[in-house]
């Protein structure tokens, strides 16, 4: 699209642009200098990645930053795929360095709105938000499972395994909120009755939105804490099956020691020991440490050391 064409288009109130950049090329990224007047501070986040969500207000635009992740993508690691928004009063532009797969099923549900619906920025903004915040929910679910899963390891004789599982599970969970949490804030300022173009009728709308975000701020936090009781709980396993082990080992050296105690006496080189010459001496030696082994193997067992 030329760039008369798209300065024809933005200049008619009556038409609702939006503008889907993907893995923009320098000329696209001048287009938003030229046409949009976009801030050079705006458009120089869009070209250095990895912002934190946020959303800064511009005289009459909206800079929005997002992230999107899908649903099928929860099973070991998180891939969140950032989205830049410029939100004006006809005009929507998104930009994003990778594929999101949800901007195809939003461009669906925009088409198929009614023609009051698919003329307003509030409402196109409305879809966007709430499909990207929708695929959040399998992949807390999965977290949940994986959660669930770990709890149920964690007393199974994997323990460097389980503690390995509790810290990538923190982590994954750590970066999902560092995503969730701020884009609560960013639906927030949307709520706001001081922006002229967002609508008051949709207010609901992004209301629900809010509503969902927070919802997995909350999940996401329980499931934090239930990783952290549960490393607790791998600690306190681990302490006990050591302790455990002191106690066999204690026992088997008490056993040891006293058998051996038996033999150093008699192991002494004294010419007067009234045992050495007697027939039955070494059997009887044999036979008493025999017997303090297994008196002390039964008093141990009866104390659950062994």
């Amino acid at each position: 699209m030329s760039v008369e064409r798209l300065a024809s288009l933005l200049s008619d109130p009556e038409i609702l642009l939006w503008l889907d950049l993907e893995r923009p090329t320098q000329e696209e990224i001048a287009l938003l200098h030229q046409v949009f007047r976009f801030h050079p501070l705006a458009v120089e986040d869009v070209i250095h990645a990895f912002q934190r969500p946020k959303i800064e207000k511009y005289e009459n635009y909206f800079f929005i930053v997002l992230y999107a992740v899908s649903p099928h993508d929860a099973s070991e690691e998180l891939n969140p795929k950032e989205l830049a928004l410029f939100v004006g009063p006809n005009y929507l532009v998104t930009v994003h360095p990778d594929a999101i797969p949800v901007i195809g099923e939003v461009t669906a549900l925009w088409q198929a709105s009614d023609q009051t619906s698919a003329h307003n920025v509030t409402w196109l903004l409305y879809l966007l938000l709430d499909a990207i915040v929708d695929d959040y929910f399998p992949v807390v679910d999965s977290l949940a499972d994986r959660t669930d899963a770990l709890e149920d390891r964690i007393f199974a004789e994997e323990e460097t395994a389980a503690l390995q599982g509790i810290f990538e599970l923190k982590r994954v969970l750590l970066a999902l909120r560092r995503v969730v949490a701020p884009e609560r804030d960013v639906v927030n300022v949307l709520m706001r009755r001081e922006h002229p173009f967002i609508d008051v009728r949709y207010l609901a709308y992004l209301q629900d939105v809010y509503d969902h975000l927070s919802r997995l701020t909350e999940s996401i936090d329980v499931f934090r804490d239930i990783l952290a009781s549960a490393l607790d709980a791998h600690l306190s396993v681990v302490s006990n099956r050591l302790n455990q082990v002191m106690k066999t080992l204690t026992a088997l050296s008490a056993m040891l020691m006293t058998s051996g105690l038996v033999a150093a006496i008699y192991g002494m080189n004294f010419r007067r020991m009234p045992e050495l010459e007697w027939t039955y001496g070494y059997p009887f030696a044999l036979l008493l440490m025999l017997g303090i082994v297994v008196a002390l193997g039964l008093f141990f067992h009866r104390k659950g050391w062994l």
